[in-house]
């Protein structure tokens, strides 16, 4: 356990950012889950609207610092191109 007054404080950040992070992955797992499900449905508008809950889900998580921008980025991409599986139909 830390003793030091800032180490302290270190502790009681770290336990709110942390709480933060959690929930912005879980929320973007959420999201990605409701996406990959009407992808398989072939429900293209519900895909699309999924996909740009996704999109912004993800670049929040990278400029908040949960997510690396390249990590964010090529998840991204690989969730267009999943998308654009159906669209080209």
């Amino acid at each position: 356990m830390a003793n030091h007054k800032s180490a302290l404080k270190r502790v009681r950040q770290n336990i709110k950012k942390n709480m933060r992070n959690s929930s912005l992955r879980s929320r973007l797992k959420t999201f990605i889950k409701s996406f990959r499900a009407s992808v398989a449905k072939k429900d293209q508008e519900l895909a699309l609207t999924n996909l740009n809950r996704v999109v912004k889900a993800y670049d929040k998580a990278a400029t908040k610092g949960v997510l690396h921008k390249k990590n964010a980025s090529r998840s991204i991409s690989r969730l267009t191109k999943h998308y654009n599986t159906i669209a080209a139909k």
